[in-house]
């Protein structure tokens, strides 16, 4: 058996061209324009290459976007200076700040001081205590993106138990609490694993969904799961670079060997990855349409 793959490239597609339709209908029926603002600083390449993803997708969908690039050394106050004035912004209806920032800047402080209602990362105390409660906010846009691959290809979650190796608060954590939740592609059966579980491999074995998101090259190994498993691999990994120069990626999951047991499998690159930014735009979306009473 070789497993089915699943393409966030092509439900990416599908979603923004669903998105495009929704944009023209707000700006026709209702004169609103969904706006987005991405605000950079530094010069770290990676992030650079990311800004640039969602400003231009942002246009193509015909959205508003504005791409504020700031030097390395601006100090904090002048970042939150920029992040007030775009609150107060009525054509700006989301608001996202590229991480990682330089270190001298709090992390922590500038996510907070972006208003709940334009946090279109889903990264606000506000909006993932929504989430915890099951109630409407922006969803954080990595796991979102996961819960609509699964939907969208098909794959069953309720009673589903479901293995997550990571932790953190970008992925392992809002992924964890979504699907459990009773909702759609969610109502399984959660287990989050860590740098601490005793015995990972007797979790990853169990899972019927396995989402890999811990940033270790080809972590998860084909005995390491069991026939028919989902595979979801977040990890986006630079293993080396190619003659011309690109980079060369890999995943969490060894996709080689395990696609052989998998049910269902996502490639890196052209897996998860393309979802993350489609699902900012629409959270944008979802923004605009809130702040006009469309929503």
């Amino acid at each position: 058996m070789s497993a089915k793959i699943i393409s966030g490239v092509e439900i990416a597609k599908a979603i923004r061209k669903e998105l495009k339709e929704e944009v023209e209908e707000l700006k026709a029926k209702h004169n609103v324009v969904p706006g987005l603002v991405t605000i950079l600083v530094g010069e770290d390449p990676a992030s650079v290459s990311y800004v640039t993803a969602k400003s231009k997708t942002a246009h193509a969908l015909g959205i508003y976007s504005e791409q504020v690039d700031m030097s390395a050394d601006t100090t904090e106050k002048e970042l939150l200076d920029q992040i007030d004035k775009f609150n107060k912004d009525n054509k700006i209806h989301g608001i996202l700040v590229q991480l990682p920032l330089p270190k001298h800047i709090d992390e922590g402080k500038v996510l907070y001081a972006i208003d709940p209602d334009k946090d279109v990362d889903g990264f606000h105390p506000v909006n993932v205590g929504k989430m915890v409660l099951g109630e409407r906010c922006f969803l954080p846009c990595t796991p979102h993106g996961i819960l609509q691959m699964l939907q969208r290809s098909g794959v069953e979650t309720s009673g589903a138990e479901v293995v997550i190796l990571g932790r953190s608060n970008i992925v392992g954590k809002p992924m964890a609490n979504l699907m459990l939740q009773k909702r759609a592609a969610g109502n399984a059966t959660v287990t989050l694993c860590h740098t601490r579980t005793k015995d990972t491999d007797f979790h990853t074995k169990r899972a019927d969904i396995l989402i890999a998101a811990v940033g270790v090259p080809n972590l998860v190994k084909a005995d390491q799961v069991k026939e028919g498993v989902v595979i979801i691999d977040v990890g986006v990994n630079r293993v080396g670079m190619s003659e011309s120069g690109k980079a060369i990626l890999a995943g969490d999951v060894d996709f080689e060997s395990v696609k052989e047991k998998a049910s269902f499998i996502t490639p890196v690159p052209g897996g998860v990855g393309p979802m993350t930014i489609t699902m900012l735009m629409k959270n944008t979306v979802q923004a605009a349409k809130q702040a006009t009473g469309l929503l």
